[in-house]
């Protein structure tokens, strides 16, 4: 049973121009179109993981533009209802003052008052009061015409955003199509080879800029966890060995840790593979790979790409197949991850 678990992809580096940015590999040995292959996946790897991270970021602020709009609009109805609230206010005044007055002049109406000083207090409040709803109105009309340009500035800003956004989609629609096309033909070079047992050489593929700031990291950065350590199956001679990460060919296997490269090989059961020595004593093995990145004796850091994943050798779809060893030979596997989890990984 498939677990998911997933990461998100973290490309530390800002593409200047999508689709730009190419890795620059120098082929050991015979890697010829094999190697070629790998650095366009390589590239367009990185692109897609951009072009998706710019995406949803303009996504998100799109999200908060169209936010934003809808507070202009309820300030908008909340400063309307309350001009509506002072012409009610303004108009019962009126109409108070009416039937008080029964129409008659303000002098008339002195003299057969019974008390005229009262009487031209409460004329005076009534005009303060008119004056100061005058005011009101006239700083609820402002503000309102304020609102209503910001509105419109907000709605002008979350139509360009949706513009950029679409064209984003579409390129990124475009770099998956050629990703997935770079993939079959990486698998295809890659898998004839593997199976006659002739390694094709290392593609030195261009680093991500950013290197892990952990001593320990997954293998992957974003996957499903497939077959587990110790299962069973028809596949395998006795049980599993090590934990399966389910992910398209193609993509970048980094280093769990510092060490130096062990065996570079192909054929047989694990198809194209790299086993690493790290300190304690401790191994691990990457295999089924589609590309190799490095070579015998190398020295390579922790989330370091060390090759790209594949479907060479025993295996039923694009998988890494990782494993951790007391010894660099089979036979001698651990479960990888509690020995991950033990290093801060949790996978």
């Amino acid at each position: 049973m498939r677990s998911p678990r997933r990461r998100p992809l973290l490309v530390p580096v800002l593409l200047c121009a999508l689709a730009v940015l190419a890795a620059r590999p120098t082929a050991e040995g015979d890697g010829g179109s094999a190697g070629e292959a790998g650095t366009e996946v390589a590239r367009l790897y990185q692109d897609a993981a951009t072009a998706t991270r710019r995406y949803e970021e303009g996504r998100r602020e799109a999200e908060a533009r169209r936010a934003e709009a809808a507070r202009y609009a309820a300030l908008l109805d909340r400063q309307r209802a309350e001009i509506t609230v002072l012409h009610e206010e303004l108009g019962r005044i009126a109409r108070a003052q009416y039937r008080e007055g029964g129409g008659l002049p303000l002098t008339a109406r002195m003299l057969l008052a019974d008390d005229p000083e009262q009487l031209m207090r409460g004329r005076h409040t009534i005009r303060r009061a008119g004056r100061a709803l005058g005011d009101a109105i006239g700083r609820s009309r402002r503000a309102e015409a304020r609102l209503a340009a910001d509105e419109a500035r907000a709605e002008a800003a979350r139509r360009e955003l949706d513009r950029h956004n679409a064209e984003l989609a579409t390129l990124k629609r475009s770099i998956e199509r050629k990703l997935a096309a770079a993939r079959a033909k990486l698998r295809d070079r890659a898998e004839t080879p593997a199976a006659a047992g002739s390694c094709p050489g290392a593609v030195r593929l261009d680093q991500p800029d950013a290197r892990a700031e952990r001593d320990w990291v997954a293998p992957v950065e974003a996957y499903e966890l497939s077959a587990s350590f110790g299962s069973g199956g028809s596949r395998w001679a006795n049980r599993h060995t090590g934990q399966d990460f389910a992910v398209p060919v193609g993509t970048p296997v980094r280093a769990v840790g510092a060490g130096h490269v062990v065996k570079v090989s192909c054929g047989g059961a694990f198809g194209i593979q790299v086993v690493l020595r790290h300190s304690g004593g401790y191994y691990t093995q990457y295999a089924h790979l589609a590309a190799v990145a490095v070579g015998q004796g190398d020295r390579v850091a922790a989330g370091q790409w060390i090759g790209q994943s594949g479907n060479t050798g025993n295996s039923t779809g694009p998988h890494l197949h990782f494993e951790v060893r007391i010894t660099p030979e089979t036979g001698s596997a651990l479960n990888p991850v509690p020995w991950l989890a033990l290093r801060g990984v949790t996978v």
